[in-house]
Parts: C-alpha cells; sequence; structure tokens
C-alpha cells in the first residue's frame, strides 16, 4: 500500500475552498486536468456521482463515495490507471481566518515493482491539486 498525504493552507474561508472542491466541474480551472465529465448524477444523498478526468493522453474515471458537507470529499478510482484499492480523502478545516487543506491518497499498483512510479507521479499530480486549490480559493476570496 502506498500513500501520499499533502496539506497546505489558504487563506480562504472552509465554505471557498469546498464549493470549489465539490465542484467537479470546476477541477479543469484549478488542476492540470484538461477536461471534465459527468459520465452519472449524484443520487439524492450527494454520492455516487461518477466522473470522467482526461489529461493528456490519461483519462480517469472516479466516483464520490463521502461528502460531508464543507469537510470533506471522498473519491475512489474507477478506471483508467493500473491501481487497486485507491482512494483519495480531501479534508477541509477552519485554521484561523483561512482553512487547511488535507488530501490524503492510499492505493497498491497491480504489477509488482511499479507503486513507486505511480507514487512519484501522483505525489507531483496531487501538489499540483492542492496548490492550485489553494491558489484559486484565495481569488475567489478576495474577488
Amino acid at each position: 500500500m502506498h500513500e501520499i498525504d499533502i496539506q497546505t493552507r489558504t487563506d480562504a474561508a472552509p465554505d471557498v475552498v469546498y464549493r470549489l472542491l465539490d465542484d467537479s466541474s470546476s477541477w479543469p480551472d484549478w488542476t492540470p486536468i484538461d477536461t471534465f465529465e459527468l459520465v452519472e448524477a449524484p443520487g439524492a444523498d450527494g454520492l455516487g456521482e461518477v466522473r470522467e478526468f482526461v489529461n493528456g493522453r490519461v483519462t480517469v474515471r472516479e466516483q464520490i463515495v463521502e461528502r460531508i458537507s464543507g469537510h470533506r470529499l471522498t473519491y475512489v478510482l474507477l478506471a483508467g490507471l493500473p491501481l487497486e484499492d485507491y482512494r483519495a480523502e480531501i479534508d477541509v478545516r477552519a485554521e484561523g481566518a483561512g482553512s487547511t487543506v488535507r488530501w490524503h491518497t492510499t492505493f497498491t499498483a497491480k504489477r509488482r515493482g511499479t507503486g513507486w512510479i505511480y507514487l512519484r507521479a501522483l505525489r507531483k499530480a496531487t501538489q499540483q491539486f492542492v496548490d492550485g486549490l489553494a491558489r484559486r480559493a484565495d481569488e475567489e476570496a478576495v474577488g
């Protein structure tokens, strides 16, 4: 099992950060992701949303499995990378006048010996996601 745990702070309030995080269609605006497609709308409980993101030649399909409004978004990988048990939990919590964002991901590589490659690439991508989220939230809080 591999693990990525990245945190950052933003001056934006948690509701600003969470609103961006919870809106899958906004992800291409603040991440390296090229496109977003809603494959399946969430149920009445807000869960089950299936989304597809394209970044270059890579297309991943994910499903939202937990939403705690204003605090946590959790998704699992359904397809697109040779990984198993991929789960990302993104927590937003108030800290002073701003927020702290924690993006915690765990996964196992399907092919033995390849996990380090995905760990390295996903750590870099996750850092870009966290930095982009904080930057966009700061922009929205000011603007």
